[in-house]
């Protein structure tokens, strides 16, 4: 068997068909459904106290921190009621000594001093004014203080809207002090101990804030349905009827909400769906790097979805080739048997070597080379693994194993896509037939609106086009449903969005 046969043989092994595509939404809408009754569950289903999604035509003068790892970043977002907005931000780094505090105070401290400086440069008038008044001596109202969102990216119990206990930091993280205390008390008081005119009024998931976003500014009287990450990692939130949200009521904790819009965001979490691998694909070196991970057993679906993953997946699956005495993957007999008259080496310290060696950047290039003798492809195999010399052979045969792994990632994309879409109803709420016969034209009332971000649907090569096919191919949403699906990219879910969610906490609360 040749080397462009194996490459197939192995790349079939990623193979993710239309049976196997409706499996998959059939188990992904039973948990979620379940992790709407109770806790506990593989899809987490966690109520974000947010009840209503924007509709563009929202004003005002909002902020926004986000706090999702080593930076800090402050920023403003005045929303001009066009579904248009303009932005001023500042990002500055965590001094490394702060991200191991003994005492919250530290760490909290600091952020609400960035808060500060971003004030004094920005909107220093407000400043300058809300002291004046303060020294004065003059009665304060909401009225005069910024409503914040604080995108906050580590987990956290959410038991309200602007509430949320922390319940373990990541991302190099480590202030035991901070465990189990509510992280919008935490930055409120530091605010209030500098005296800014500013008001924690929510707490953001930055997926929840994609969803928001794109309500904002997406094109049509259409609200969004679902915001979805799809980069280094994956998750999806979606505006679900509140009558399904049955274990709020069994909340001892459950904050505050307004039920007067009958729905609620819902943040799924959807990358630990199937944890319990009772329908997800798994080939050996799905199995391989789960057993090699930090968190065995957890997040099975994001090991199979998300960027941070794909490239290692591939990196394994190359090298369980060139381990295989019988394929002949980056392997000469003679400078006769390769196109470019030389033998293929790799180096000892190559990537291939090292686990989580090959980014996710590696597949997108390879999975666009359309040059002659896949001449990209070994440029970057040189470059970037220290694979020097490769035939166009060997690149044509990582080419194809780029695919499958690439293909397989957004067609499990479409069946979390796809399973809220059914879930919902949301493609049988109107009745008739979405598209207009005579020119094909879906109209503005009968469309699906979903929103995404990250690097793979962003600039992965064909990957929305690999979902539409298999929503396609979902049973309930078929070739018309998936006429009705518009997806667009929705930037800045932690900024924009949170300001969003800021501004309709503001509301609620009649500001």
């Amino acid at each position: 068997m040749g080397l462009i046969e194996d490459a197939r043989r192995v790349a079939a092994e990623f193979e993710y068909p239309p049976d196997e595509v409706n499996r998959g939404v059939k188990a992904f809408i039973r948990q979620m459904d379940e992790g709407l009754q109770e806790n506990g569950k593989s899809l987490h289903q966690i109520p974000t106290y947010v009840t209503a999604v924007p509709n563009g035509t929202e004003k005002g003068v909002y902020l926004a921190v986000d706090l999702g790892g080593t930076n800090f970043r402050v920023c403003s977002v005045k929303l001009n009621g066009d579904t248009t907005f303009s932005l001023t931000q500042s990002k500055v780094a965590i001094p490394r000594e702060l991200m191991v505090a003994k005492t919250s105070q530290e760490l909290f401290s600091f952020l609400a001093k960035q808060i500060e400086s971003f004030l004094k440069t920005h909107h220093n008038d407000h400043f300058e004014e809300h002291h004046e008044r303060r020294r004065a001596g003059e009665p304060m109202t909401d009225e005069h203080f910024f409503q914040l969102g604080f995108t906050f990216s580590f987990p956290v119990h959410q038991i309200g809207l602007n509430r949320g206990h922390l319940i373990r930091w990541t991302k190099g993280f480590d202030i035991k002090d901070t465990i189990g205390k509510d992280v919008c008390a935490l930055l409120q008081s530091e605010i209030d101990a500098l005296h800014l005119p500013v008001k924690v009024a929510a707490l953001v998931n930055d997926t929840v804030g994609t969803l928001m976003a794109r309500s904002y500014t997406s094109p049509g009287k259409t609200g969004t349905l679902l915001g979805g990450i799809f980069g280094t990692g994956t998750n999806g939130a979606y505006v679900e009827k509140l009558e399904k949200v049955t274990k709020l009521k069994k909340e001892k904790e459950s904050g505050e909400y307004d039920a007067s819009t009958g729905n609620m965001i819902i943040n799924s979490e959807w990358g630990s769906f199937d944890n319990e691998m009772s329908v997800l694909p798994n080939t050996e070196y799905d199995k391989a790097l789960d057993k090699e991970s930090n968190n065995v057993g957890v997040h099975l679906f994001e090991k199979r979805v998300s960027g941070m993953f794909l490239g290692e997946i591939l990196r394994r699956v190359m090298l369980g080739m060139v381990d295989d005495g019988k394929t002949q993957l980056f392997k000469d007999e003679s400078s006769g048997t390769n196109d470019v008259h030389s033998t293929t080496t790799i180096a000892d310290d190559s990537p291939l070597y090292k686990q989580w060696g090959i980014d996710t950047s590696f597949l997108s290039v390879a999975h666009a080379d359309q040059s002659a003798g896949f001449g990209i492809t070994r440029q970057a195999l040189s470059r970037e693994l220290s694979i020097d010399a490769a035939s166009a052979e060997d690149a044509e045969a990582v080419k194809i194993l780029v695919e499958a792994i690439g293909k397989r990632s957004a067609r499990l994309s479409a069946v979390a896509i796809g399973a809220v879409i059914i879930s919902t109803g949301n493609l049988t709420l109107t009745a008739g037939d979405a598209v207009d016969d005579k020119d094909q034209q879906v109209l503005e009332e009968e469309i699906v609106d979903i929103g995404v971000d990250g690097s793979l649907v962003e600039y992965y090569p064909g990957f929305e086009k690999y979902i539409r096919e298999a929503l396609r191919e979902i049973e309930g949403i078929g070739a018309k449903g998936e006429k009705r699906i518009r997806i667009g990219i929705a930037k800045d879910g932690s900024g924009v969005g949170a300001a969003l969610i800021a501004l309709i906490a503001a509301k609620r609360e009649g500001v």
